[in-house]
């Protein structure tokens, strides 16, 4: 079915030497109470009005790029038997969530140079100069960040794990994690030779709360007053009814 879908696309599209076609199997995620994660799979294809050229490297990557926003990276010390902030960098705009797939392993898939014009790997990504104060002097800040942000599920790189059949079809299963930010995930994706961007496509993955969690979100970022006043009688009203519930087990 997919393959068929895939000949239709690009059966309509105007010449070009190379071409990516593609497509997600959903466009948009709803998050729920019991929203555990989810996995997005990238297929497509790559259309060829000539012989590929022989004896050359070809690869396709892929990138998910989460809403954006401002945090701040510290650094840690010891002070005094205590551990306290010593410094710090401001990142303006740094995804919540970044994601880099590749059929090949990225030092053969991507020149330097090329990382630095599309902003690919997850370094480069976050050194962009519109985005963010965090520069290449900072390496020790750049490097907490996406290791925190690893470790957490949010950020990752996933060498050869986009298949290529026929030198044409390819597809990769992209992981979301479980507490995924609210917005629009930009998709791209990139047709690579010796190291160097011939194509991209560019989609979107669309993720919004919906139920009780879009209810609890609305309210907590449009009536903060409100939602702090309810999180309030809540905590008393749980208070209250613990301890009614262990002085009746007492009794």
């Amino acid at each position: 079915m997919i393959r068929l879908l895939l000949i239709l696309l690009v059966a309509g599209l105007p010449l070009r030497a190379e071409e990516i076609v593609a497509d997600l199997s959903q466009d948009r995620i709803s998050i729920s109470t019991n929203f555990d994660g989810s996995e997005i799979l990238v297929f497509g294809a790559i259309k060829r009005n000539a012989p590929q050229p022989v004896g050359t490297d070809m690869a396709v990557i892929i990138t998910v790029t989460g809403p954006r926003e401002d945090i701040t990276v510290r650094r840690k010390a010891r002070r005094f038997g205590i551990w306290v902030n010593t410094d710090s960098r401001e990142v303006n705009g740094a995804p919540s969530f970044y994601s880099v797939s590749s059929s090949i392993p990225l030092s053969r898939a991507l020149t330097p140079a090329e990382d630095d014009r599309w902003r690919i790997t997850t370094a480069s990504a976050l050194t962009a100069p519109d985005m963010t104060t965090m520069t290449d002097n900072d390496p020790e800040f750049l490097e907490a960040l996406i290791r925190v942000n690893t470790a957490a599920g949010t950020y990752g790189t996933a060498e050869e794990s986009v298949q290529v059949r026929d030198s044409t079809l390819f597809s990769a299963d992209i992981a979301l994690p479980a507490d995924l930010t609210e917005g629009n995930y930009n998709t791209r994706i990139f047709l690579t030779r010796n190291g160097e961007v011939v194509d991209s496509y560019a989609t979107s993955i669309y993720v919004q709360k919906v139920g009780l969690e879009r209810w609890i979100y609305a309210l907590a970022n449009e009536q903060p007053i409100l939602y702090g006043l309810l999180s309030l009688f809540i905590a008393i009203v749980a208070g209250w009814g613990a301890s009614a519930v262990f002085r009746l087990f007492k009794n």
